[in-house]
């Protein structure tokens, strides 16, 4: 049997046939780091002098008990939930071993645990940059009223409306990417399926995208309506519509993120049906000491 520790790998394929039931067993809660390693699984091997994702897993008795993910060596940080002393020691470990990290998103008190732990061992000073709360769908609620209209996938010939809304959507939560027709396939929000809320006349009002299963659990992301379509129940709308496509696909667990600074949003989850399951936060470290 392996010591106990932290083991690190390059190749996805091996992290996921040790670590996979791990993810799998708590999948919503494993939300961000099961549709993240399935995109880097998908999408292959670097290109040859590209940085290559890196993987870790806590073992235990030959048990995983944690992982992470980076996009690159020199990429952001992503975490399952940790207690304090683990996340001390893994700050260790990858600062022993020379890593690079501009930051780190996980739960909340593991981000935090994880970013004292980095500024103590390296001296980087971590920033808040976001803060979320993560729902999980219990029973799915339609809202009352209805608004007029229906729910429509969205198609080719909403590409260019859908790159507007998704700058619309970035720019209002502060995402910095670059979006238009030839950046949108290398984006986060490429390898999603879409739903706009249109009106009777086919007006589209609003959308809500949602991720590719994976372990049994599905993420809406984004709901966005523009500024001047709010209050008037459509986000609502093409959300259930989103969460009903989820579970007729066989979602066990459909999930979505809420910024908690936003109680009209908050409350609207609420009300059909999503329940509060955990608070998440992303810290950015400025350049750690020499």
């Amino acid at each position: 049997m392996r010591p106990d520790g932290w083991y690190l790998t390059e190749d996805v394929d091996d992290f996921l046939a040790r670590a996979g039931e791990f993810l799998r067993s708590r999948p919503a809660l494993h939300t961000t780091p099961l549709t993240a390693i399935e995109k880097l699984r998908t999408r292959g091997r670097a290109a040859p002098g590209a940085e290559a994702p890196v993987f870790g897993r806590l073992e235990r008795a030959g048990e995983v008990h944690a992982t992470f993910h980076r996009r690159t060596r020199h990429g952001l940080l992503g975490l399952t939930p940790l207690v304090p002393e683990d996340a001390d020691a893994l700050a260790v470990h990858l600062a022993g071993l020379g890593h690079t990290i501009p930051g780190v998103s996980a739960a909340h008190d593991t981000a935090t645990a994880f970013a004292e732990a980095w500024q103590r061992h390296t001296g980087a000073t971590p920033v808040l940059r976001v803060r979320l709360r993560l729902y999980r769908l219990g029973t799915l609620t339609p809202p009352e009223p209805r608004p007029e209209g229906r729910g429509r996938l969205v198609g080719e010939q909403d590409h260019e409306q859908l790159i507007r809304w998704h700058r619309e959507f970035a720019a209002d939560v502060g995402e910095v990417v670059s979006l238009d027709a030839d950046s949108w396939a290398g984006t986060r929000f490429a390898d999603k399926r879409y739903t706009f809320w249109e009106t009777p006349d086919g007006t589209p009002v609003s959308m809500a995208g949602m991720t590719p299963m994976v372990g049994g659990q599905i993420r809406v992301d984004p709901v966005y309506t523009p500024a001047h379509l709010r209050g008037r129940g459509y986000a609502g709308a093409v959300t259930v519509e989103v969460s009903r496509a989820a579970l007729a696909a066989g979602a066990k667990e459909v999930v979505l993120y809420a910024d908690p600074a936003n109680p009209t949003s908050n409350a609207l989850y609420r009300r059909i049906g999503y329940l509060p399951l955990s608070d998440w936060a992303v810290y950015d470290f400025s350049a750690q000491a020499e």
